[in-house]
């Protein structure tokens, strides 16, 4: 993004569990604009869940539909997107990320997550022996491309919710991406 803009979009990427939509929704709220999770709204319009289509489609056919959902949703105006995971293994989503908002990569360390999401039976890609082993090679993979198409990285660590809306909302105003709403 060349010229900052207060209306820009705003998009998260980092792994599964690292909180984009637990802090995407409420800084949404915050800046009072639209909010949407990617993962969901491919639920929504394909009307099936996740797991139902990674074992129909496979990886490849969840991965066809996250591009098309993408593609859409940064070509809105003045919204906040919590994309999934994977969304960065594409170049062509990680350049639409980059060129449209503002991307935001919610960093946590891979044990940090799989206290947080390595039980979830709604996470096709953990449905392995050892989750914690397959966070640890997301990561390994993922983390770079996250980086690559990240305007900046904020770490999860163990901070509220609350914590971490507010020093988003300040890096947002601080780098001439967002002013507060008067909410």
């Amino acid at each position: 993004m060349q010229a900052r803009d207060t209306h820009a979009n705003v998009f998260f990427v980092g792994l599964m569990g690292a909180g984009k939509t637990t802090v995407g929704r409420p800084l949404a709220r915050r800046l009072a604009r639209p909010f949407f999770d990617s993962d969901h709204e491919i639920e929504a319009r394909s009307g099936a869940r996740i797991p139902a289509i990674f074992e129909l489609e496979g990886e490849a056919g969840f991965r066809e539909r996250e591009a098309h959902v993408i593609t859409d949703l940064t070509g809105r105006e003045n919204i906040v997107l919590a994309t999934g995971g994977g969304a960065v293994l594409r170049p062509e989503n990680r350049e639409v990320l980059q060129k449209r908002g503002f991307v935001i990569y919610l960093r946590a360390n891979p044990h940090d997550l799989w206290l947080r999401v390595g039980r979830d039976k709604n996470r096709p890609l953990l449905q392995s022996a050892d989750p914690k082993a397959r966070l640890e090679a997301l990561y390994e993979v993922r983390d770079p491309l996250y980086r690559e198409c990240a305007h900046f990285v904020i770490e999860t660590g163990r901070p509220s919710v609350d914590g971490l809306v507010n020093k988003l909302l300040m890096q947002l105003e601080m780098a001439g991406v967002a002013k507060r709403s008067a909410s």
